[in-house]
């Protein structure tokens, strides 16, 4: 459907269009250069014959085609932006009868990785820009070939790639760098479209509420009836085109330009194709949590039928009264001969049994809590409940697609709820989620199709912090309490559709963060492990300033050696203790230059009288300063020694003589040196060790296990970004020194340097960022749970439906 748009709004779509491909163009560039390192990168390490010679053919193959990929891309991107319709509809996939090559159904799933990542990534700012551009051209929905579709910036790519004559197999050796390098991009261009327009007045804010349609009749007029046509309303005009243009339902796209060619509508699923080939086991593992969601689809489709391509695909297969759509119909008075998703209407009379279904579950619910039965036996009772319950509401369900949606979300409920390493006090809780869950399955199929959907998130985060704990830690304690709240807020707000999920989500990691290190001891190594970051960080930040000043001061090698290695870190210990202003620390600041000027030459009498004078406080001084890091007894003696010969010389003019307006220039700038320092983040190296952590606060790090980074150790990117991307609460198994423990990982440092894991016995385990992407790589720090509840839920659900696909729709 299209309604005419005034022309200064389809002129400001075009312009996000275009500051879009602008922004996006400008990545193409770097990304080649960065494909360019890794695979230099790759032909210098050591390996098999086998494989060093293909990775020294791949770099050749790249170097010698890079620019031309770059070329065609960035001219294609920009075609692509001038034939972008900009909101007319396309004919669906499902109603082009085509045979299609092999060689394209493989180029389609590579691009389809590529564009699967961008939606997840960007689920809420595509979503929204979306909206607003189908509010500004008062569409449906976008063009299937739209430039602000992640699917036709990665089919681009890919195409390009085989055009300038690189292979499929390199694309598959580079994507998690092709991802690294774009991903971001595009969801800070997301990001900034969004703002374009929100700064030009459009939609600034979004109540998804009121993008919810339920027409007047879906209760009454075949609301509730089971037929398979497009019944119009009257006048033959569906309820859902007589809405204002800006009523849209929000459109689900977790499956959009991911299925066209893998679905066999009317027959049996294929098999699956989208293998887990290269990259990190992060990327392995997405890619098979996205393989499990990819042949859901697939089952469902083939049964129900619908466009593959579209939003949601067969799960959106609906008409404006909830009717279920044959692949080939269409309403009454679709615009410009296309056929658009239908909005997933809502019956009110289906809504209605929905809201039975959880009242009644809920009063049934908290019978089973105070019951007095064994915990098995209850449990059971909650499943034969929850399955009565699944099999009314399919009953009343209005088309065949919501059945489906009733079945397969009730058969990942079944299998969460025998997952026994959940503690049955949350499992009941779990199992509240069902019906609020179904309702959002519903009226959002994205669910299905995106592992970043928030009701899953907030599924997979509980459950893989309960997880761990066996039911003694979890009944009556916050993390029940709290888990309790989370389902309480949701049922509360039936309507508001994955945004209470959202927010639940939000507040339950903030819940996480403080009741994973609340106790005593971990507050402690928390406090200690922060305040050590800090001054490692600031010690290389005083030492890079130190370097800078001294850069054309003719200063003696072993006093540069002592600033650098020693007071460097001194003044890091002292801006942490007392503060970068403290009088300790701006006495110890003026020492250094104090000490340059001391060791530089002395040929007149007044300045040799006056290094005489202040000698000894000096010296005190540096022994303060030194007492500070442990340094004491011979060691610092050593260093005083060294000094004093330094001082020695220049006393006897042996040295070279700085002039006094530079020792004053230091001694100002050293006062002020915060104003100067910059922030290394997390790339610098970070000296760690359990004696850094007992001198900074006196505490005993008996019972810390530090595990600092390897000297000289390089660990890939790809590793070092999985370490970050773990998830605070989620159980590790950790394998240190030939000791296997279970491990809750519990606090990340604000820089992402140190990463804090506690184990049930009272141990912690302070692991520096390389040293834990080591161990990911190695296998001596893994998962507990090889994939999430819900992905793992799905792939159960698929096992029953592949073994009974009766039970789908009976």
């Amino acid at each position: 459907m299209s309604i005419a748009r005034s022309a200064s709004s389809l002129q400001l779509a075009r312009e996000t269009r275009e500051r879009f491909v602008s922004a996006t163009e400008g990545a193409i560039a770097p990304l080649a250069r960065a494909i360019r390192d890794r695979l230099t990168t790759l032909s210098t390490e050591a390996g098999t014959a086998r494989s060093m010679q293909d990775n020294r053919d791949d770099f050749v193959a790249f170097q010698g085609q890079a620019t031309q990929w770059v070329t065609l891309s960035q001219a294609g991107w920009r075609k692509a932006l001038a034939a972008s319709s900009g909101g007319t509809g396309t004919l669906p996939s499902a109603l082009r009868l085509e045979l299609i090559g092999d060689e394209v159904v493989e180029s389609n799933i590579l691009s389809s990785r590529l564009a699967q990542l961008i939606h997840d990534k960007a689920s809420f700012e595509l979503s929204d820009l979306r909206l607003r551009i189908q509010h500004l051209e008062g569409t449906t929905e976008l063009d299937s070939k739209d430039v602000l579709k992640p699917e036709t910036l990665a089919k681009l790519l890919v195409e390009q790639w085989l055009a300038a004559g690189l292979s499929r197999g390199l694309w598959t050796r580079v994507q998690d760098t092709v991802q690294q390098g774009l991903v971001d991009v595009i969801v800070k261009a997301y990001e900034s479209a969004n703002a374009y327009l929100i700064a030009n007045g459009v939609m600034p804010e979004i109540d998804l509420k009121s993008f919810v349609r339920r027409t007047g009749n879906a209760a009454g007029a075949g609301g509730t009836g089971g037929g398979s046509g497009a019944a119009p309303m009257d006048g033959g005009v569906p309820a859902a085109h007589q809405a204002q243009p800006q009523a849209v339902q929000r459109p689900g796209f977790g499956f959009e330009g991911q299925q066209q060619q893998f679905s066999v509508p009317g027959g049996a699923p294929t098999t699956t194709t989208t293998t887990t080939t290269g990259g990190s086991p992060l990327m392995i593992a997405r890619q098979r949590a996205q393989t499990a969601l990819l042949s859901l689809k697939r089952f469902v489709t083939a049964r129900i039928g619908g466009d593959p391509g579209a939003a949601g695909g067969a799960f959106q297969a609906v008409g404006a009264e909830g009717r279920t759509m044959s692949p080939g119909s269409q309403p009454g008075n679709q615009v410009g001969g296309g056929v658009s998703p239908a909005p997933r209407a809502f019956s009110r009379t289906f809504a209605g049994a929905i809201a039975e279904a959880e009242a009644a579950y809920r009063m049934a619910a908290t019978q089973y809590m105070e019951g007095a039965a064994e915990q098995a036996t209850l449990m059971q009772q909650t499943a034969v409940d929850l399955r009565r319950r699944t099999a009314e509401l399919k009953k009343r369900a209005p088309t065949t697609a919501d059945k489906a949606t009733v079945e397969i979300v009730a058969l990942m409920f079944q299998a969460i709820l025998a997952e026994e390493r959940i503690p049955f006090s949350a499992r009941v809780w779990f199992a509240r989620l069902q019906m609020p869950v179904l309702r959002v399955a519903i009226a959002e199929p994205e669910f299905f199709g995106t592992l970043q959907h928030p009701a899953r998130m907030l599924i997979d985060r509980m459950g893989s912090c309960v997880m761990g704990f066996d039911a003694a830690a979890i009944t009556g304690s916050a993390l029940e309490g709290e888990i309790r709240r989370v389902v309480q807020v949701i049922e509360q707000y039936p309507e508001t559709g994955q945004r209470v999920f959202k927010l639940v989500f939000d507040e339950f990691v903030a819940f996480l963060n403080r009741y994973l290190t609340q106790s005593d001891t971990t507050q402690r190594v928390m406090s200690v492990a922060q305040q050590v970051e800090q001054k490692e960080t600031m010690a290389i930040q005083y030492t890079i300033e130190l370097r800078k000043m001294l850069n054309d001061m003719p200063v003696r090698d072993e006093i540069r050696e002592f600033l650098f290695k020693i007071w460097a870190e001194v003044l890091a210990i002292a801006a942490l203790r007392y503060g970068a202003q403290g009088e300790q620390t701006v006495m110890l600041k003026r020492v250094a230059s104090e000490l340059v000027w001391a060791a530089s030459a002395k040929p007149n009498r007044t300045d040799r009288a006056r290094v005489i004078q202040d000698l000894p406080q000096l010296l005190q001084r540096l022994r303060q300063g030194m007492a500070l890091l442990g340094i004491v007894d011979e060691p610092q003696e050593a260093h005083i020694k060294t000094i004093g010969a330094t001082l020695s010389d220049a006393f006897m003019s042996k040295t070279e003589a700085i002039p006094q307006a530079k020792i004053e220039a230091m001694a100002e700038r050293l006062a002020h040196l915060e104003d100067f320092v910059s922030d290394v983040g997390g790339t610098a190296d970070l000296p760690l060790d359990a004696h850094s952590i007992e001198l900074l606060l006196g505490v005993d790090a008996a019972s810390i296990e530090v595990i600092p980074d390897t000297a000289g150790a390089k660990v890939p990117e790809d590793m070092i970004a999985w370490a970050h991307e773990l998830q605070v609460g989620n159980w590790f198994m950790l394998d240190h020194n030939d000791r296997v423990s279970q491990v809750q990982f519990v606090w990340r440092s604000d820089r992402k340097q140190l990463h804090l894991f506690a184990s049930g016995d009272g141990r912690s385990f302070l692991i520096q960022a390389g040293r834990l992407a080591a161990y990911l790589q190695a296998g001596l720090l893994v998962p507990a749970e090889e994939e999430t509840l819900t992905v793992r839920a799905t792939r159960e659900a698929l096992a029953k439906l592949d073994a009974n696909p009766e039970r789908l729709l009976n």
